[in-house]
């Protein structure tokens, strides 16, 4: 019957059905077995065992990491637009296409797609993939407006500084009204809101601790506040950055996160599940909070996430190494 009615979404209990423990590396596919085998058909241009797949993902925090997965393909923009121009009363291949383009125009502009190309040439590569991007997700939303995928990545496409605050804004609110506790569209608009980007510290503390709030127990949203105080950190010199973190209060509200979060009974670990912890672990370590650090290191295990590592050193399997020897030696 194939790898897909082995590993298709409801054959699986929590998030994503885990790959044995590797070696300390980045999985593009966050260590999941069903994103490796999407990984793999739209690798060799299978598009009709991806729809297959995609359609029967319908819960949409799992259907937004699966399509964050698509969008990470190397090459899908060589030959995705035979898929739509084959099927053109489907949103599928849009949808596809839109998010691959999200993730085609930040690779642009970080040089990872053509090293040889200038800044200039990087720039305009971004613009019109950001353009791509627009045209294919907001033709599946005028098409489907319930398709809630559609709205999430016209928000990541919004980080790209096309859009103004009202239009990023509305977006995310209708995104809410699909599904008001949607983990990427709120990590999408938390990331808009940060200092770095388009907002301060305040619009994105008041964001992130407005929507734990609002959450119920056991939601992953529980992140927002480990990724608030980690952006904050990443924000200040050395040794006030080490400072701020170790503060009591910053400490207090990392747990009162986790407790409201991954370490509520209610949780359930879903696809993708990986960062969550990876995010948590980062932030209790810099905080010094070795007991809450270790258990989150021993639930993440050899499943090292690309961020938040990346923000403590160039290679992030060596910034988690670093960080799991002090944990566990006390340090």
């Amino acid at each position: 019957m194939g790898l897909f009615n082995r590993r298709r979404p409801g054959s699986r209990k929590q998030g994503g059905a885990k790959t044995p423990a590797p070696a300390l590396a980045i999985d593009p596919c966050a260590h999941d077995l069903a994103a490796v085998d999407l990984r793999e058909a739209l690798l060799r241009h299978d598009h009709a065992w991806a729809a297959e797949f995609l359609t029967a993902v319908t819960e949409p925090d799992e259907r937004a990491f699966y399509l964050s997965i698509c969008a990470r393909v190397p090459g899908l923009q060589d030959w995705i637009g035979a898929w739509t121009r084959a099927e053109p009363r489907s949103t599928l291949p849009l949808l596809v296409r839109g998010a691959h383009a999200v993730g085609w125009a930040w690779a642009a502009r970080q040089g990872t797609y053509n090293e040889q190309d200038t800044q200039d040439d990087r720039f305009q590569g971004f613009s019109e993939r950001l353009e791509l991007a627009e045209a294919c997700l907001g033709e599946v939303a005028a098409r489907d407006p319930g398709e809630t995928a559609a709205w999430t990545f016209l928000l990541a496409a919004a980080l790209g500084g096309r859009v103004k605050p009202d239009e990023a804004h509305r977006r995310f609110d209708r995104v809410l009204e699909l599904h008001p506790g949607h983990l990427r569209a709120h990590t999408y608009m938390f990331t808009y809101l940060c200092e770095k980007w388009y907002g301060s510290h305040e619009e994105m503390f008041a964001f992130a601790r407005g929507a734990v709030a609002q959450s119920p127990p056991g939601s992953p949203l529980g992140r927002l506040v480990a990724d608030a105080h980690v952006e904050v950190w990443l924000s200040l010199p050395k040794a006030q950055a080490e400072t701020y973190m170790a503060q009591e209060d910053v400490r207090s509200d990392l747990r009162a996160a986790a407790d409201h979060s991954i370490r509520h009974p209610a949780y359930r670990a879903q696809a993708g599940w990986p960062e969550v912890h990876n995010v948590f672990a980062f932030a209790f370590a810099l905080a010094g909070d070795i007991p809450a650090a270790r258990e989150e290191f021993q639930i993440i295990g050899e499943y090292v996430t690309e961020l938040p590592w990346a923000y403590y050193a160039p290679d992030p399997v060596d910034a988690f190494s670093a960080l799991r020897e002090r944990v566990t030696a006390g340090l």
